[in-house]
């Protein structure tokens, strides 16, 4: 009985034996033959063997947080599909190609740049890179006490083109309006301004309309107290205008961006400013209480260049607005209120 037992245990330590050295060939053919890698797969196709997985993503990942080596401002890269992973053995004689394969992710990754825009009255006037440059061109206009500072604002932007960024110093130079004069009074309550510029106070008026090629804001709200092609004993000829009745010193805005062209008192109109707006358009604001711009001024859309009031031939505190073209008056109420 014992003989059979060392018998049987002697062809087991042999059998193990042998199945271990069987195994050991076997797992060295291999490793001699193939090394273990990954298959790289993207949107359902293979596209390329890699070796070392971890640097490869982590590189894969360092571009979607930054992106291209050297970049500036981007914000982040959208890479809609990621490559997968699949562990297999590969032949030692096959090439791993993880450059080619970074370069198919680049290929779909879309780049967002971050920014920062300084807006006047919500129009984007300059970029800056950071918003510390942006905080410094606010307080520069600060300093320099620019008359528009309400209406500077900061916006952080995201956008797949890239801005030409300029300086904080820049950015303060081209934003910086000049405070408005205020006007001295005389004794009569009636303000002196130096009259600039030039003005067609011709009588002729058209009941019809013309493309003006811009678009118009209201200078002001108020009520209508007298309608455009008005007759009255206290004019000599039809209205040329539009009266909106609000109360004195109320701002006055600029209807749409241009130049002026007059600033100063004229007769019957009082105190007047008139911006041309390019291809003959132009807008009058009468019997204003102060103005701020002086003729050759450039202003922007929206921007506050006058305050009603009452000079001239007026009963009562209103805005006289009219729109010109060549120099012949048409019914403000037909682009406006």
């Amino acid at each position: 009985m014992f003989k059979k037992v060392m018998i049987h245990t002697k062809r087991s330590i042999k059998f193990i034996i042998l199945f271990g050295i069987s195994t050991f060939m076997i797992v060295s053919a291999i490793a001699f033959l193939y090394k273990p890698t990954y298959s790289v797969f993207m949107n359902g196709e293979q596209i390329g063997y890699t070796a070392d997985k971890a640097t490869l993503q982590n590189k894969i990942n360092e571009y979607i947080k930054n992106g291209e080596e050297g970049s500036k401002n981007v914000a982040f890269v959208q890479v809609d599909k990621l490559p997968e992973y699949h562990l297999c053995l590969l032949k030692k004689n096959i090439v791993t190609n993880d450059d080619e394969i970074f370069d198919k992710v680049k290929e779909q990754g879309i780049t967002y740049y971050r920014y920062y825009a300084i807006t006047d009255n919500q129009e984007e006037k300059a970029y800056v890179s950071s918003f510390e440059e942006a905080e410094n061109v606010i307080n520069g206009l600060k300093e320099k006490n620019s008359s528009n500072l309400e209406k500077i604002a900061i916006v952080e932007k995201y956008e797949q083109d890239a801005k030409t960024f300029v300086t904080s110093e820049e950015a303060v130079a081209n934003l910086y309006k000049v405070a408005p004069k205020i006007a001295t009074i005389t004794n009569k309550g009636t303000a002196k301004y130096a009259t600039t510029g030039n003005v067609n106070t011709s009588l002729q008026i058209s009941s019809g309309k013309v493309n003006l090629g811009i678009s118009l804001i209201r200078p002001v709200s108020g009520t209508i107290s007298s309608r455009f092609g008005s007759i009255s004993s206290r004019r000599a000829s039809s209205h040329t205008g539009l009266d909106i009745a609000t109360a004195k010193g109320t701002p006055i805005a600029a209807a749409a961006s241009g130049v002026v062209t007059f600033s100063g008192y004229k007769g019957s109109f009082g105190n007047m400013i008139v911006i041309s707006h390019g291809n003959g358009v132009q807008t009058y604001y009468g019997h204003c209480s102060k103005l701020y711009v002086s003729a050759g001024t450039q202003v922007t859309q929206g921007q506050t260049i006058a305050a009603v009031g009452s000079t001239g031939n007026s009963t009562g505190p209103h805005l006289h607005l009219e729109i010109r073209v060549n120099g012949i008056a048409y019914n403000p109420q037909n682009y406006l209120y």
